[in-house]
C-alpha cells in the first residue's frame, strides 16, 4: 500500500486579530517588539522610587517588570542604600523578560502574574509595580501581594503620565487615544484598591522630563497598547500623524531632540 503523493492538507484557522477595545488583547500586546519598548519607553525619577521604597528594604520585587524600566531605578536607589539589597523581577512575557535579563544579568527573572507570583510567602520587604496595575485583577493581585510581603512590608504603584498642559503633548495624546474605548490611565490615575491587608494608601506626584530624539516619538507611539492592536493600515496612519506633528508643530519642528514632560503619580501602602 502506498500513501497518496499529495494528501489533503489539514484545515487551518486564520489567526485572530487582536481587538483594540478588548482588555485582555491589549494586556497581551506588549510581547510585540519588546526590544523597541526597552529602547524608547521612559524610566522613573529617582525621587519617586526613593519615596516608594521603604527605608531598610533589602528584598524587592518588581512585579509586571516588563523590560526592567522600574527595575533599573530600584537598583539605583537600593544600591545607594545597601549594596547587598536585591531586586527580583516577575512578568508574564518571556520576550519582555529576555530584554530585562540582557540588561540586568544579576536580577533573577521569573515568568508569573500579579495574581500568581512564583515566590514564597512573607519573603519580600517591598513590591513595586510600574505602569501595570490597570492590567491586574485588583482584588486577586492585592491578596497575592499581601501573601509575598512580610508584615510591615510596602507596596508601591507608579505611573508616568504625559503632561498635557503643553499643547504638543496634548496633540500627541489625542493621536494615540482617538477612538480608544478603554479609558486611558492618563485620564485619571487612581491609587490601587487593596483591601483590609493594607493600611491607607498614600499618594504623591513628581514632575520631570524625558529627553529623546524627535524621530523617536513615532517609535514611542508604536509601543502603546492601543496602537499595537490596531489594524496595520490604521496603525500606520496614526504613526504618520505623529511624524506630521513633529514636522509642523512650532515647538518640535526642526529639532533633533525633544523634551517630553511627565507627571509621575506614585502610591504606597504598608502591609498590616
Amino acid at each position: 500500500m502506498t500513501s497518496p503523493a499529495h494528501p489533503d492538507p489539514l484545515p487551518t484557522t486564520p489567526p485572530t486579530r487582536p481587538d483594540p477595545h478588548a482588555h485582555a488583547d491589549r494586556a497581551a500586546s506588549f510581547d510585540r517588539d519588546a526590544d523597541v519598548y526597552a529602547q524608547v519607553r521612559p524610566g522613573y525619577p529617582d525621587e519617586a522610587v526613593e519615596w516608594l521604597l521603604p527605608a531598610g528594604a533589602r528584598h524587592v520585587l518588581d512585579l509586571a517588570a516588563g523590560t526592567g524600566k522600574l527595575t533599573e531605578a530600584a537598583l539605583v536607589v537600593l544600591g545607594r542604600r545597601d549594596p547587598a539589597a536585591d531586586v527580583v523581577a516577575v512578568d508574564p512575557s518571556e520576550s519582555m523578560l529576555d530584554q530585562l535579563s540582557a540588561r540586568f544579568a544579576g536580577v533573577a527573572a521569573h515568568r508569573g502574574t500579579a495574581e500568581s507570583i512564583p515566590l514564597p510567602g512573607a519573603s519580600l520587604d517591598a513590591v513595586v509595580v510600574g505602569q501595570a496595575w490597570h492590567w491586574f485583577d485588583a482584588e486577586a493581585a492585592a491578596a497575592e501581594i499581601a501573601r509575598v510581603l512580610r508584615p510591615g512590608g510596602s507596596l508601591g504603584v507608579v505611573w508616568n503620565v504625559r503632561d498635557t498642559s503643553e499643547d504638543w503633548v496634548a496633540r500627541f495624546g489625542e493621536i494615540l487615544h482617538r477612538g480608544d474605548a478603554l479609558e486611558p490611565v492618563e485620564a485619571e490615575p487612581r491609587g490601587p484598591e487593596l483591601g483590609a491587608a493594607f493600611d491607607t494608601v498614600e499618594a504623591r506626584t513628581f514632575r520631570w522630563a524625558d529627553r529623546l530624539p524627535a524621530a523617536a516619538l513615532r517609535t514611542l507611539a508604536g509601543t502603546r497598547s492601543y496602537l499595537l492592536t490596531l489594524p496595520d493600515a490604521e496603525r500606520a496612519e496614526r504613526l504618520d500623524e505623529v511624524d506630521a506633528l513633529v514636522e509642523t508643530h512650532p515647538v518640535l519642528a526642526g529639532r533633533s531632540e525633544v523634551r517630553l514632560p511627565y507627571v509621575t503619580h506614585a502610591f504606597r501602602a504598608v502591609r498590616r
